[in-house]
């Protein structure tokens, strides 16, 4: 087995502890310092890897070969200048933040400092994606279809995440629609904003309950965005590229299914385990950006693309 990479963990939410318990199964990470301000974060975190949690960010970014940012985005900018000051690699999760000018500058200052890094779109390395870019007989691109509805925001495993139903930080289309806006732009190429409808609630406070969106590549392929939450409802999170001879079709992320013109049928077998089986391919790969090889993680100036395409899309 190769070298095994010392991983500090910042913010030990549901995907904090989550990215631990996965470290921990992967032969090339150990997760070895973990903080987070709540002290019940921290206790549920240190059941899955006991001994790990430290008593402050700094001390475990110095602990630390990569770290992996889990926070919310106001403060991670601060923690991976620190970390990228000290030679350590980062991993952030996306959004990769909300206010562009703060990204924008985080962005040039990481590609100065030179330090690796990436952000966590999950399906960058996945199967589902591999696939679309590898059929080379879909033929002619003609657009991307993104659909995301809710009965609730946010929904039942992330209530612990109280920030997510803020419009200061929140909200699906920065943590949902957002992937499938990476995913598009992987598929067709940078993107750019023709017009986007966001509609929110009374109160000023909380984050948007709908979306309609048009956004194109540079040869004019449409990728249309529609949002909803409320009503009683299963939740969708559905992206469809269409070809001129064959489409695809990616449900929750990672169900595959294609279609010539008849019904959407499943490609190959669903994964017993598949937000495992994600993970392990985004480690797989975060394995071989700190061995400086090539890797299909998202990059730094991918999730600043996407980011401003959201935060445009969110304005009122």
């Amino acid at each position: 087995m190769g070298e095994t990479w010392k991983v500090g963990v910042i913010g030990l939410g549901i995907m904090g502890r989550r990215m631990i318990e996965h470290m921990g199964r992967h032969p090339a990470f150990e997760a070895v310092a973990a903080w987070d301000p709540s002290a019940e974060a921290c206790a549920q975190a240190a059941r899955l890897a006991p001994g790990t949690i430290v008593g402050s960010a700094e001390a475990a970014i110095e602990a630390a070969d990569v770290v992996y940012l889990a926070c919310p985005p106001a403060p991670r900018k601060a923690y991976a200048l620190a970390a990228a000051a000290q030679g350590k690699a980062v991993f952030l999760e996306k959004p990769f933040g909300v206010d562009v000018a703060e990204s924008r500058d985080l962005a040039a200052r990481l590609a100065a400092a030179g330090t690796p890094a990436a952000v966590n779109f999950t399906q960058a390395a996945g199967a589902a994606l591999a696939a679309v870019l590898g059929d080379e007989g879909r033929g002619e691109d003609r657009g991307v279809d993104i659909v995301v509805t809710y009965p609730h925001w946010p929904r039942a495993w992330q209530i612990e995440a109280d920030w997510l139903r803020f419009a200061a930080e929140g909200g699906y289309v920065r943590e949902v629609i957002s992937h499938f806006l990476f995913f598009s732009g992987r598929v067709l190429g940078p993107l750019s904003l023709v017009w986007a409808k966001p509609a929110y609630p009374a109160d000023p406070a909380l984050c948007e309950t709908h979306i309609a969106a048009r956004l194109e590549n540079a040869a004019g392929v449409p990728v249309s965005v529609f949002g909803s939450v409320g009503g009683v409802q299963p939740d969708r999170q559905e992206v469809t590229v269409t070809g001129s001879k064959r489409s695809w079709r990616i449900s929750d992320f990672y169900r595959t299914a294609v279609s010539d013109g008849g019904a959407f049928e499943p490609v190959g077998e669903e994964p017993a385990d598949p937000r495992a089986e994600s993970l392990r391919a985004q480690l797989d790969h975060l394995d071989r950006m700190m061995r400086g090889e090539p890797h299909r993680l998202a990059t730094v100036e991918e999730a600043l693309a996407v980011q401003e395409l959201v935060e445009a899309m969110l304005a009122r």
